[in-house]
């Protein structure tokens, strides 16, 4: 769902809900492996570079352990709860080796990030294991969080390499919202919002950012639809403010006092009026 690594395309190419639509195919030739699968063994090196028993886990930036059950508290029913999936240890070798990208918090990463470990780590990182631990790291909600965001992708340095494509930040916001839609809170204005933010960062017409993002789900093409709707009229309200403001001459300040408008929000608007009708202009 989000233009993540060559490798762990396909992450975000299944949906879990028949209500987000599939993301970008790897390309070919990639490795991909499935998120459900476990790691396959770690190898003597990558055992010693594991998570430590009982120590905290870097990864998920907790130092704190859970307080003990009170005297005489009944326990839960069996199956009451999930219990919290235990982290594979390649993925906390990896949270060892780059805190940065891989520790509490969690970074894009480049596509071609799966060579360049096994590269820089051939002793310490089961090839398998690494695939498997990529899946996924990059099928969980922290990690799409930051894809949704419109972070660059980083490298092992933890230096940003390139941009993240629109069409998997538009599938991560889908994916994210999905997953917390589930708790019961109604947040479809809430993502619309933000698809119409991720489309205007884009920088793209509306024609060549549908192209991108649309898929064969019915509903998120009607989100896609209803984001795009939005998007137009705040885009008509904008060019209006800009010509009133341009025939007006008045200063920004009178301008947006005029229209009740904050100062610094109404300069913002202007300024993003201008910069859409230069690309009208430029296209």
């Amino acid at each position: 769902m989000t233009d993540i690594p060559t490798e762990q395309e396909h992450s975000l190419a299944t949906p879990s809900a028949a209500s987000v639509p599939s993301g970008a195919a790897p390309a070919s030739g990639e490795p991909t492996a499935s998120a459900e699968a476990a790691p396959s063994a770690q190898p003597p090196a990558a055992a010693a570079r594991g998570a430590r028993s009982g120590s905290p886990s870097r990864r998920h930036g907790r130092g704190r352990r859970q307080p003990p059950a009170a005297p005489g508290a009944a326990e839960a029913p069996q199956g009451a709860a999930r219990a919290p999936r235990a982290t594979p240890p390649v993925l906390e070798q990896l949270a060892e080796l780059y805190p940065g990208l891989f520790g509490a918090v969690f970074l894009p990463l480049k596509r071609g990030i799966f060579q360049d470990l096994l590269q820089a780590h051939p002793e310490v990182l089961d090839r398998e294991a690494l695939k498997a631990g990529l899946a996924i790291h990059t099928r969980s909600t922290r990690y799409l969080q930051s894809v949704a965001a419109g972070l660059q992708r980083h490298d092992l340095s933890g230096q940003a390499v390139e941009a993240m494509a629109p069409e998997h930040v538009h599938h991560a916001l889908l994916e994210v919202f999905r997953r917390r839609q589930s708790r019961g809170d109604d947040l479809r204005p809430k993502l619309l919002q933000r698809l119409v933010q991720a489309f205007e960062a884009s920088g793209l017409s509306r024609e060549a950012y549908e192209e991108r993002v649309r898929g064969r789900d019915e509903a998120a093409n009607a989100l896609l639809d209803e984001a795009m709707a939005e998007a137009a009229a705040r885009r008509a309200k904008d060019e209006a403010l800009l010509r009133a403001f341009e025939n007006g001459g008045q200063t920004v300040e009178v301008f947006a006092g005029m229209y009740g408008m904050d100062p610094r929000a109404a300069a913002l608007t202007l300024e993003r009026a201008r910069q859409r009708r230069a690309l009208v202009v430029a296209g």
